[in-house]
């Protein structure tokens, strides 16, 4: 299977990395790394090691079987309408943030596959990836249900040796990775703390609040997501990664625009009644944002 990978930063790469040892392997990204991919391959280092060599460009190829979408959220629009020109068989987002796969498949003609991924990255410099952490990448419609085109996605994932899911329920998953996002994502980036801070005292109070605010949002829009299968989820979650750094507290330490506006801004606009916890995290975000010009 042709796989362009479009976001080559660290999921986006190592993910393009793994499957590059089974399928053949566009990275779309930004220089200096694609170029250096392109002249030299791909290193990936930690829990596993290897080296490959997949396509690595700077825009996206004209066509593919799979486009795997691994942008910030706030490029999908931009990365939708150049993926519009190319001949595609699918395409499956594994973006934080909630309605990247709405504006997919507003642009695009192939079905759109909605995902959550759960492994662990960091660019550590041009041409190279930290695995930082073994997980499992959950793919289905994003409608909910079964399609002949997520099992055959699913199954090239998981040929690659990828840990995979095929799931009927992506809905209620996107809304629980949601969950999970909004209490450790905003909070470890003001608190610059690393997640495992979460695990009891203040923070963990407050990641809990912002996890209940989210799933009682999910069952206004129709999903059922009770407050202690959100909460439960987010204590898994900073337990299992309590080393890591969040991408939204590595975007901050960097001064780079943050995903504030599709994780706990989404939560805020799309509830029904008053979320403090998100509302006030949300506002906090912002305000660094316009402080330090990275909005």
């Amino acid at each position: 299977m042709h796989i362009a990978v479009v976001g080559a930063g660290s999921l986006g790469s190592l993910l393009g990395g793994l499957l590059a040892r089974e399928h053949d392997v566009t990275l779309v990204g930004r220089d200096p790394h694609v170029d250096r991919v392109d002249a030299d391959g791909l290193r990936v280092t930690g829990v596993e090691s290897f080296r490959v060599s997949p396509a690595a460009r700077t825009d996206i190829p004209d066509s593919a079987d799979l486009a795997l979408v691994a942008v910030k959220s706030y490029d999908t629009g931009s990365v939708a309408a150049q993926l519009a020109d190319c001949d595609l068989d699918a395409c499956l987002s594994v973006q934080n943030g909630m309605g990247n796969e709405e504006r997919l498949a507003d642009a695009l003609a192939c079905p759109v596959l909605a995902g959550t991924c759960t492994y662990g990255a960091r660019l550590e410099a041009p041409g190279t990836v930290a695995f930082t952490g073994r997980g499992e990448v959950v793919l289905g419609p994003r409608e909910g249900g079964r399609s002949a085109v997520a099992d055959r996605v699913g199954e090239a994932v998981a040929t690659a040796g990828v840990e995979t899911t095929v799931a009927t329920d992506m809905p209620t998953r996107l809304w629980e990775k949601l969950a999970v996002n909004a209490a450790v994502n905003a909070t470890t980036a003001l608190a610059r703390v690393e997640n495992g801070a979460l695990a009891a005292g203040a923070g963990g109070s407050l990641a809990a609040d912002a996890a209940r605010e989210t799933a009682r949002v999910a069952r206004e829009r129709g999903v059922d997501l009770a407050d202690e299968r959100a909460v439960s989820l987010t204590r898994e979650v900073v337990r299992d990664t309590a080393a890591n750094r969040s991408s939204m507290l590595q975007d901050v330490a960097a001064g780079r625009r943050t995903e504030i506006d599709a994780i706990n801004g989404y939560v805020v606009r799309a509830a029904a009644q008053a979320v403090p916890v998100n509302e006030t995290l949300t506002r906090l975000v912002r305000t660094w944002a316009a402080g330090t010009d990275a909005a």
